[in-house]
């Protein structure tokens, strides 16, 4: 079959019953996808629809007018999960040889036209694809945690056919999709939320300002301005009437000054036990649930205005 002769993604088949899988599974529940699941955790599988309702609430609240939902299908093994399946998506931990097992599997039961897609955070394709039988079938599509709530969905596959319909599914979910144009560790948004964090350790380690100082200065100064405009295009409005390429000729070397002064620290024991406390003071004793809370109510609260605006 080509691209223009595959029949629209559907049936989704879960693989894998955490919190990715059971915010993947909202998402494309909300959508009227109708969704198979699977864990080799008999206990994951038991709670799965209790996981997914809380995220699937969440969506009903940022978006009362969804179309009815699709159906929840639990399933005892992989292969039932995966018989019908247009996409599979993969959400197993990362660890290389699992996963590529989990593709055998998939590859042997799902019909030939399945997509087998992997939430890997930062393995790439290469990789993952490495000794697969029909490895044009798969491609890695990177979430933002939590994924029902974070638009963002980062792909890189083989071939332009299976991106392209790959691409039209997850903006079908609502997501903002990047296609990445070579293969990559850490894909784009994890490479440059490394490289921030490096930073954020980096003024802890050196004594700049603590924790929670550098968390509020991110929160309340580039964080916010990220938020509604990318890093390239915040330094051409920085610029002036002249845009990038008057900022890159008259500011472009205290830039680079800049670039020269930051750090490479290393998660020493001491570095850590910094981190550590300073996280902990900044939490003041609100559990990871109640943080968790706290983030996603605005989280919703920001993704309203966005639909507003």
């Amino acid at each position: 079959m080509t691209q223009d002769t595959l029949p629209p993604i559907r049936t989704v088949a879960i693989l894998g019953c955490g919190l990715i899988g059971a915010s993947w599974a909202a998402l494309c529940l909300a959508h009227g996808h109708d969704v198979t699941a699977w864990d080799p955790d008999a206990g994951a599988r038991a709670d799965f629809a209790a996981k997914v309702a809380g995220p699937l609430a969440q969506l009903r609240e940022i978006t009362p007018d969804l179309p009815e939902g699709g159906a929840l299908t639990l399933c005892d093994t992989l292969a039932e999960a995966v018989a019908n399946a247009d996409l599979v998506q993969e959400n197993a931990p990362e660890n290389v040889p699992l996963k590529q097992a989990l593709y055998a599997e998939v590859v042997a039961a799902a019909p030939a036209q399945a997509v087998i897609s992997s939430s890997t955070s930062s393995l790439t394709w290469s990789a993952l694809s490495e000794g697969m039988a029909e490895p044009t079938r798969l491609i890695t599509a990177h979430p933002f945690n939590p994924p029902h709530l974070m638009p963002l969905v980062e792909l890189y596959a083989a071939t332009p056919e299976i991106t392209a319909r790959t691409r039209v599914f997850y903006e079908g979910l609502g997501r903002a999709v990047v296609i990445l144009r070579k293969d990559a560790v850490g894909h784009i948004a994890n490479r440059l939320a490394s490289a921030l964090w490096r930073e954020a350790v980096n003024i802890v380690a050196e004594g700049i300002a603590d924790v929670e100082e550098v968390d509020r200065a991110l929160v309340n100064g580039p964080g916010l301005r990220w938020s509604v405009t990318g890093a390239h295009m915040a330094y051409h409005m920085g610029g002036g009437s002249g845009g990038i390429r008057h900022y890159l000729a008259h500011l472009g070397p205290s830039q680079q000054a800049r670039w020269a002064t930051l750090g490479a620290p290393e998660l020493t024991p001491e570095v850590c036990a910094m981190l550590v406390a300073g996280v902990e003071a900044e939490a003041a004793g609100r559990t990871i649930p109640e943080l968790e809370a706290e983030r996603d109510a605005a989280l919703i609260a920001a993704l309203k205005l966005r639909q507003q605006g």
